[in-house]
């Protein structure tokens, strides 16, 4: 059975940093792209970043890139998901998830994941 567990949220002033962590079970990891997502109340779900099999592409939303930075530890299973500088208006839940693809790339589209987490919060204060 595939499981995310997302952890590292929680509260934080505006401008400050935090680091959440997504361990996943139950799949081979490396043959997984995987992504962050947020939905803040009354929003839709929104993709945040996104990165490749081996780590060595990624993406990210325009309002995050530069502050934001998604990682990879294939050797323990977990996707990271730095922010840095961070604003009132990140404040959401977030998601990981994963999609399995047979190159080391991207994928075609932001948001068709086979595997979702339950998510964790995120709070910025201002």
């Amino acid at each position: 059975q595939v499981q995310l567990a997302e952890a590292g949220g929680g509260l934080v002033q505006a401008g400050g940093s935090l680091r959440v962590s997504c361990a996943a079970s139950g799949l081979t990891f490396s043959l997984y792209a995987l992504g962050w997502f947020r939905q803040a109340p009354g929003k839709e779900r929104e993709f945040v970043a996104r990165i490749s099999r081996s780590g060595g592409s990624t993406d990210y939303a325009g309002s995050v890139k530069d502050r934001f930075t998604i990682s990879r530890d294939n050797a323990k299973n977990t996707v990271y998901l730095q922010m840095n500088s961070l604003k009132p208006e990140d404040t959401a839940v977030y998601y990981c998830a994963a999609k399995r693809l047979y190159y080391d790339g991207l994928g075609r589209t932001l948001y068709e994941y086979d595997y979702w987490g339950q998510g964790t919060q995120v709070t910025v204060s201002s």
